[in-house]
């Protein structure tokens, strides 16, 4: 209790003072239900504490109102680290301010804590995955960047304290399936080493080196060994390779499910030596009393777990609660003045619309369709369509934050503050949209000068649990689309959509009729001033956000969800194949040219940083954000690497006719490849700068700059750079 005393003394003091029967109850009870809080000590003044705590995009599940910002891949859509930092400290400032009241309260159920099982940094490397939406994308570079501004911005910039804890999860080579075809809790992920180490580790390593309090591990195994009794996993690599000085938790039931579902083991007792001596230092179960690591006390006293091997496991417990501050005077830390007051305040409710806002890809605009001109739509008559129009429930997406309902507004409504009369019909009641009113529709199309249609996928479709078959719009989507156009006779049709996963809309693309396609992945409470925002192209509102994912032009690009080869996956892989649009794509109101690119130096050292420069001017009438993508490609590489890779990025904002020089580096660990180790290896090599990635079919306006490199001298471990 002592806060002048370092924190290693502090920690090991308490630990010191516990029976093994608190130690194990401390590991044992990291949630849900009945099998959580961690019980206090009163005898050492140790309060309850809740583990199980959610903050993908907001506070998640707690009791009362929260600020919902946009589901993850839309904010990964930004490609903002700026932004995901902010709406992650909003986040913690939320989360902490309900903490404050719920202690003060004696309320240490489910969802009230500190400690947040978030980011989720899954690779996206399959279309129909249902937690696609929860990830920063297919990228591994892109997810570790957005991964440390999450971190960063959640646990804050205190120098003593922690604002809230991050979970970085789910470790690891976990993507699918949920339940197509198998279940996930006994899907055995194999993957080849080089896979693992270049596409599915790499983010996980940025959020450690991030500081990251936690790490979660998954359900599946990982080439025949459960993650959460995974010694290479949990101990080799993260902690001897990476430096990983946090806890490990378990995601839910999956300590029991090393047991139950993939049959690794034969008993509870057994499964609890397996993942404590593997590296797992608390279990989250489900609603289980006796559970798994209740077994710890009989491991100890048979000597297969040491004594000592429970106290390392718990240290990263308490030294994690001691810097959220429980054991330091309360006015010591400034978090603790946190209260309600900051609960979906006007700073939080600006940056939801903000996040939103920057989150939407322009896929398509005819004719300069969008933005709509204010004044010249004043009067007319618009029709807003769909299932997603005006049913709140299907805007926000899977770990949804929910607002007080005052705060949200639907398509319908946003638009409804144009000065336009509006009509509306569903035409379907729900995304599945199994019955459909193709009369109602048409004959709302057929009596309005613009067409808003807004489709999508929503929760019943691809959610936790939840897999999609096919890429295709469920139901009679693509037939209201279909109506829609035809009974438009030529006037305007805009497509909304809301989805994680990609969809089928390549009637959409190639469709004169559709004049305009907007991706909205599920842009939560401020969704409806967020478009409509966007539609009038407002100040700040001119699109640019760019697919954080690839999307397949037909089922026949899809290949199998339970293979874990990265071959055909992702722009990384993806091979000679056209996809329907690109990853790294997306439009804008105005445009961009690139020039006088340099590349500094052209001849490196293997572990020299590369320093570049590039001019990008707005060509355009309106004031827009670019996204400023490097890809790097391998030209002599001694093993198989990417074809090319997202290697730096950067949003920035520039005035019509203006021009901004940008600057960015390459770090040498971008070079590397994985041959047994990270080995950085001399050859040529060439950099693609521009507003996309290079020799697209489906591309921008802007143009795209290549400058070669070359490194010199002998192949080098990575390690001694």
């Amino acid at each position: 209790m002592d806060p002048s005393l370092p924190w290693d003394v502090r920690v090991k003091d308490l630990i010191g003072r516990l029976t093994l029967d608190e130690m194990v109850l401390q590991m044992a009870r990291g949630g849900a239900l009945k099998n959580g809080p961690a019980p206090a000590i009163p005898r050492l003044g140790v309060k309850p504490h809740a583990w199980n705590t959610e903050c993908l995009r907001g506070d998640v599940q707690a009791p009362g109102w929260a600020t919902s910002y946009p589901q993850a891949l839309g904010l990964a859509a930004s490609f903002s680290p700026e932004l995901i930092a902010r709406v992650a400290n909003a986040t913690a400032t939320e989360v902490r301010a309900k903490h404050n009241y719920f202690t003060s309260i004696g309320n240490y159920d489910d969802h009230t804590g500190l400690s947040c099982f978030s980011p989720v940094i899954n690779i996206m490397r399959h279309p129909l995955w249902g937690r696609n939406q929860e990830t920063y994308g297919e990228d591994p570079y892109l997810s570790g960047i957005l991964a440390t501004a999450f971190v960063k911005g959640l646990q804050g910039d205190h120098p003593r304290y922690v604002k809230a804890n991050a979970g970085c999860k789910h470790f690891d080579v976990h993507g699918g399936p949920e339940n197509i075809p198998v279940s996930r809790f006994s899907f055995d992920a194999k993957v080849d080493e080089r896979d693992w180490r270049m596409t599915f580790l790499p983010q996980f390593q940025a959020c450690v080196e991030a500081g990251t309090y936690s790490v979660m591990c998954s359900y599946n195994r990982v080439n025949g060994v459960p993650a959460c009794a995974n010694e290479k996993l949990l101990t080799n690599i993260l902690r001897k390779e990476w430096g990983f000085q946090g806890y490990v938790v378990s995601d839910e039931a999956a300590i029991e499910f090393i047991m139950t579902q993939h049959k690794y083991t034969s008993s509870f007792l057994e499964t609890a030596i397996v993942s404590v001596n593997s590296g797992c230092n608390l279990e989250l179960s489900f609603s289980l009393t006796d559970n798994v690591f209740m077994k710890i006390m009989d491991a100890v006293t048979y000597g297969n777990i040491t004594l000592e091997t429970v106290k390392e496991r718990v240290y990263p417990l308490f030294y994690t609660r001691m810097r959220l501050g429980e054991f330091d005077p309360p006015d010591m830390n400034p978090y603790n003045a946190l209260n309600l007051s900051s609960v979906q305040s006007q700073e939080h409710r600006d940056l939801a619309l903000e996040a939103a806002i920057k989150s939407f890809v322009l896929l398509k605009n005819i004719k300069n369709t969008l933005p709509l001109d204010f004044r010249g739509i004043k009067g007319k008559k618009f029709g807003v369509i769909g299932p997603f129009a005006n049913n709140s429930k299907e805007l926000f997406g899977d770990y949804e934050p929910y607002p007080d309902p005052k705060y949200i507004v639907t398509p319908r409504d946003g638009i409804a503050e144009l000065p336009v009369d509006i009509s509306f019909a569903a035409g379907c009641e729900d995304a599945k949209c199994e019955t459909y009113s193709s009369d109602e529709i048409k004959e709302l199309v057929q009596s309005v000068d613009l067409t808003i249609v807004c489709l999508g996928t929503g929760v019943t479709v691809e959610s936790e649990g939840v897999d999609r078959s096919v890429l295709s719009l469920r139901g009679y989507q693509s037939t209201l689309l279909k109506d829609a156009v035809i009974s438009a006779g030529g006037h305007p049709v805009i497509l909304l959509l809301f989805n994680a996963g990609p969809v089928d809309i390549s009637w959409a693309k190639e469709s004169e009729g559709v004049h305009a396609i907007l991706e909205c992945f599920f842009p939560a409470q401020a969704a409806g001033t967020a478009i409509t925002k966007v539609l009038i192209g407002a100040e700040e509102a001119n699109p640019a956000g760019r697919l954080p994912s690839t999307w397949p032009a037909g089922m026949e690009q899809v290949p199998p969800m339970e293979n874990y080869t990265m071959q055909g996956r992702t722009y990384r892989y993806y091979g000679s194949q056209v996809p329907l649009y690109p990853f790294g794509y997306g439009l804008s109101y105005t445009t961009f040219h690139y020039s006088n690119l340099e590349v500094n130096p052209s001849l490196l050292h293997p572990c020299e940083t590369l320093q570049l420069s590039v001019n990008v001017k707005n060509t355009g009438l309106r004031m827009g954000d670019e996204v400023v993508q490097v890809y790097m490609s391998w030209w002599t590489a001694s093993v198989p690497v990417p074809k090319w890779q997202l290697v730096a990025f950067q949003r920035v904002t520039i005035q019509s006719g203006s021009s901004m020089k940008v600057f960015m580096k390459v770090l040498p660990k971008q070079r590397a490849v994985w041959s047994e180790n990270w080995i950085i290896e001399p050859g040529e090599f060439s950099l693609y700068v521009g507003g996309q990635q290079p020799f697209q079919i489906t591309s921008v306006p802007s143009n795209i700059l290549q400058a070669n490199f070359l490194v010199s001298g002998t192949s080098r471990l990575l390690s001694t750079c």
